[in-house]
């Protein structure tokens, strides 16, 4: 099983993030100051990040986000939902604080952001087709096909490495929206994707996606919140709220809820 490297954090000034995009604001004891944090995430991730029936933003990142927004007295989180495409832009140029979206390590995040340290979820990746596909069973089977991947999320980087060591010519469509992506693969514009097992489930019960899994898994990777680079004085008292939700049960108990697996054995090492 394959998983992703954990990396060391870089050093900071604690000064740097007053000097952030947050705000100030009362203090619910009316003493002190919270600093608002803002969240960037998406609407169109079941059970990670979305809009429900009720038109309410949930799912596994935001429920967890608000449990620990309860356990730090000194911030206050606020979310702001836009397309994935403009989540990295928007925290490179301080519009956001940090973002909430399902979010895996690589090198080319790493060397603009900083991640912390605690993996709040991990999911296992595989290949999908539609459920009539019978040419694709595994990875190897995507030689001469046409996948669609989200620009610059882990599974297309990983893809794109595979696609190169083993000299496959595969057509590479890269798609931002999410019903877009499902769309394309029910009609058969694009002959597979890369999801997850919950992904899969959620997809085929709420928009007749007509979707399987194939193969084996090829990543378990871990999932982390990113910040701006010399944030780590958020990013370490987020990891501090994580580690007692994970020690308190409150991780398994959402992970069970939204995903119907509890993934928490694989967040500690």
């Amino acid at each position: 099983m394959k998983r992703l490297t954990k990396w060391l954090w870089a050093p900071i000034a604690a000064a740097a993030l007053l000097a952030g995009c947050g705000n100030q604001a009362d203090a619910k004891d009316g003493k002190n100051t919270v600093q608002e944090i803002l969240i960037g995430t998406g609407n169109q991730m079941l059970n990670i990040c979305f809009i429900d029936e009720n038109g309410n933003l949930t799912g596994y990142d935001i429920e967890l986000l608000k449990a620990i927004d309860e356990k730090l007295e000194d911030v206050s989180f606020k979310f702001e939902t836009m397309d994935f495409s403009n989540l990295l832009l928007s925290l490179e140029t301080n519009k956001i604080d940090m973002i909430a979206h399902n979010m895996a390590k690589n090198p080319e995040r790493e060397e603009k952001f900083l991640f912390n340290q605690q993996p709040y979820n991990a999911v296992p990746l595989h290949v999908v087709v539609h459920e009539g596909n019978t040419e694709i069973q595994s990875i190897d089977d995507l030689n001469g096909k046409k996948v669609g991947l989200s620009p610059t999320s882990n599974a297309a980087l990983f893809f794109e490495k595979y696609k190169e060591e083993h000299n496959f010519d595969t057509e590479l469509t890269f798609i931002t929206s999410g019903p877009d992506m499902l769309n394309q693969l029910k009609t058969g514009r694009i002959d597979a994707i890369f999801s997850f097992p919950f992904s899969v489930a959620i997809n085929n019960k709420e928009a007749d996606a007509q979707q399987k899994i194939v193969g084996d898994e090829l990543l378990f990777t871990d999932i982390f919140f990113m910040f701006e680079k010399t944030n780590e004085e958020l990013a370490n008292k987020v990891d501090g709220a994580i580690k007692e939700l994970i020690e308190d049960g409150t991780v398994s108990e959402l992970l069970v809820e939204w995903f119907g697996e509890d993934y928490s054995k694989e967040l500690i090492d």
